[in-house]
């Protein structure tokens, strides 16, 4: 049976599918249990969950340290850090800690950790409130990193995200928490590491994740070319063959994403195609990405992040190449 949820919803439903299902899951975090979160992503469910769900102290290296010494003795813990920029704080503990302590231990102990936290631009937050800083989380070894990009991918994204024995980073986009509803399977988890093709097409790739998903599909609308779009849902690990294979059949690829040009996942994204697919390439890739620059506050915010016209525009520089 589905439900038609917001993404918000899907997340609150997902935590509550699975603080029933597993006894050793705790959900914890700055104003997650009695005001239900800062986006309400929590409502309700101390009142249900009173010795699993509870707030924890303004301490964002603390929120994921606890986790890690919950996760290795035998819980799951579910922390939320507010914004993703808050994160940094604790980003110690994830690099030295969380992503480490199977490799450190030979395996004798894991870290069944899933840091849920909302990322992005699009809604005129104060700095520090909307940045996606996913290429850092990407580049440390043992950290899985995940971007749902609708409710129902949500649900089967964080679904697999907090049964996996290994650390996951769950970056939600912010402007899609209450921007659209689908509907949400009650069953639903979707393996980590598999790209999805969102649309098919033959004559250019584009790929996308989280909030420039439906910005990409915008952008196709408008465009007079047969173009096939890639969701790859986990950023690390990669599922480099969806890409690679998608790319042999266009020859030519786009790669989108909200976060800085320089360093981003476009170029390694980029670089993996011409390990696997340089010689079916008509055109070089093209990226269509934030600027080098702080995320701009409010009016301006909206110059910055990639939009269906500068997407659109990417497509046809890919198309024309040639």
């Amino acid at each position: 049976m589905a439900e038609r949820l917001r993404m918000i919803e899907a997340v609150r439903e997902t935590l509550r599918a699975e603080l029933e299902r597993d006894d050793s899951v705790v959900v914890y975090g700055e104003d997650v249990g009695r005001a239900g979160g800062v986006f309400r992503a929590t409502e309700g469910l101390m009142d249900d969950y009173p010795d699993r769900v509870f707030d924890s102290p303004v301490a964002e290296a603390g929120i994921v340290g606890t986790g890690v010494g919950l996760a290795a003795t035998g819980m799951t813990p579910v922390p939320e850090i507010q914004f993703q920029s808050f994160l940094y704080q604790g980003f110690h503990q994830l690099a030295q800690h969380a992503a480490r302590i199977r490799s450190r231990t030979r395996g004798t102990i894991t870290c069944p950790m899933t840091v849920r936290t909302p990322y992005g631009g699009g809604i005129h937050a104060l700095e520090l409130h909307s940045e996606s800083f996913e290429a850092g989380f990407a580049h440390v070894p043992g950290l899985q990193v995940v971007f749902p990009a609708s409710p129902a991918e949500t649900k089967g994204l964080l679904t697999a995200a907090i049964r996996d024995p290994d650390p996951v980073v769950f970056m939600e986009p912010t402007r899609l928490y209450r921007s659209f509803r689908e509907e949400v399977p009650d069953e639903h988890e979707i393996p980590l590491g598999e790209a999805r093709v969102v649309r098919p097409g033959d004559d250019v790739t584009v790929v996308a994740w989280g909030s420039m998903l439906r910005e990409t599909l915008d952008a196709v609308e408008a465009v007079d070319a047969s173009v096939e779009v890639i969701d790859p849902r986990t950023l690390y690990p990669l599922d480099t063959a969806t890409i690679a294979d998608s790319v042999k059949g266009t020859g030519r690829c786009v790669v989108v994403h909200e976060a800085p040009r320089t360093a981003g996942m476009a170029g390694e994204i980029t670089a993996r195609i011409n390990e696997e697919a340089f010689l079916y390439l008509e055109a070089p890739v093209e990226r269509v990405t934030g600027y080098d620059v702080p995320v701009p506050m409010f009016a301006r915010e909206d110059d910055y992040l990639p939009d269906a016209d500068r997407i659109a525009d990417g497509i046809r520089r890919a198309l024309e190449f040639g």
